[in-house]
């Protein structure tokens, strides 16, 4: 596409009705192992970033490429690029939402960025809406790319030395399985081994975006003690499954937090988690 077509999407807007009922819940809770001595229910709030879980895709079959996700061209642009990837994203929460109420998310097109030929950003806005008003307002980035002829990965970062939080979790093909069914995304380089490497050129199954900055924010709630107003996370490294992921993270002298999701000492996520009153 030119600049004229590409740019054309600016602007587009989209209205999803979804939300959480009490059985989604617990998948989600099964699948993030949250550890809840009850189960969610009807009138509980929902953790943080569960929220992606409340719109899943319903394109039909027929309308899916052959990564799994659903064709581009209607509100997202039909970028001649072939490996979509989230890129990152930020968030500002104003108050929960629950589960068993109706959600709204309100997307528009923002921006759409070229970078050289053969990269292209795309920024999507969502006010996400409980029954009470506006629970979230997100920046979501999508990238496109062509896939290349051998893997080639970024410069490795390495996680910091002395953490004030670590975790592990085993990022198994069973846990991405799991995350891509109750979030609904059928994208292939989560769940077809055969598919990731010998098409996108990957080494192996690749750990979902979302499913690590939720495991950041998971462990930013737990140890802070209450959910933050502002999130905003970036993938730097692809992980994959079958190795131990660490999640570690890094006071900052405002009062904010800078966390990571890692393998084999390097990182794959960044983030950073800011609370109500950090300077």
């Amino acid at each position: 596409m030119d600049q004229l077509n590409v740019t054309a999407w600016v602007g587009r807007m989209e209205r999803l009705v979804g939300g959480i009922s009490e059985l989604q819940a617990q998948q989600i809770s099964a699948t993030l192992d949250q550890g809840y001595n009850m189960p969610l229910r009807n009138g509980d709030p929902l953790p943080p970033l569960w929220h992606w879980c409340a719109f899943p895709p319903t394109a039909p079959m027929d309308e899916l490429g052959r990564d799994g996700h659903p064709r581009t061209g209607e509100f997202l642009p039909p970028l001649r690029l072939e490996r979509r990837m989230w890129a990152g994203g930020s968030l500002q929460f104003y108050a929960p939402l629950r589960v068993g109420e109706r959600i709204t998310r309100q997307s528009t097109v923002s921006r759409v960025q070229k970078k050289g030929d053969d990269m292209v950003f795309v920024t999507v806005d969502h006010v996400i809406r409980g029954e009470q008003g506006v629970a979230i307002e997100e920046t979501q980035d999508i990238a496109y790319l062509p896939i290349p002829q051998d893997y080639a990965p970024p410069r490795k970062r390495p996680l910091p030395n002395a953490p004030v939080l670590r975790e592990a979790y085993h990022m198994n093909e069973t846990m991405l399985f799991r995350y891509s069914a109750v979030t609904f995304n059928a994208h292939r380089i989560h769940y077809d081994a055969d598919y990731a490497r010998t098409v996108e050129r990957y080494p192996g199954l690749v750990v979902h975006g979302p499913l690590q900055a939720t495991l950041l924010m998971q462990a930013a709630t737990r140890h802070r003690g209450s959910v933050p107003c502002g999130f905003h996370f970036r993938g730097v490294h692809p992980l994959f499954a079958g190795k131990r992921m660490e999640v570690v993270a890094t006071d900052d002298a405002d009062g904010s937090m800078q966390l990571y999701t890692g393998q084999d000492g390097h990182q794959g996520m960044q983030a950073t988690a800011i609370w109500q009153g950090t300077v």
